[in-house]
């Protein structure tokens, strides 16, 4: 999967979605999908309702890691420092185990 290492990443310079940290190209059309095409929309989103509506527009049930992505985009839009996707998997499987 090639996507923006977390440690790459210039807060300065997210001009297009693979500019944000753990995002690919891949992860940049689902994000088209919800109707995401710049990273400044990300703020203030819910990473689990974009999951939700992922599933919903594709009709499919995505890999919960997923959501770990979303966590990492939503948090870094809202200010804090860009993470690997994996350092949010405890905290989704603590707050939603049934994903």
């Amino acid at each position: 999967m090639q996507h923006m290492h977390p440690s790459k990443v210039n807060r300065n310079n997210l001009n297009k979605l693979t500019d944000l940290p753990n995002i690919g190209k891949a992860s940049a059309k689902d994000l088209v999908l919800l109707g995401i095409t710049q990273p400044h929309q990300l703020k203030g989103m819910c990473p689990f309702q974009m999951y939700k509506m992922l599933c919903e527009k594709t009709g499919q049930r995505h890999d919960p890691c997923v959501i770990d992505v979303f966590m990492s985009i939503t948090r870094f839009m809202d200010g804090e420092d860009p993470c690997p996707w994996w350092e949010y998997t405890a905290e989704r499987k603590q707050r939603f185990p049934q994903q």
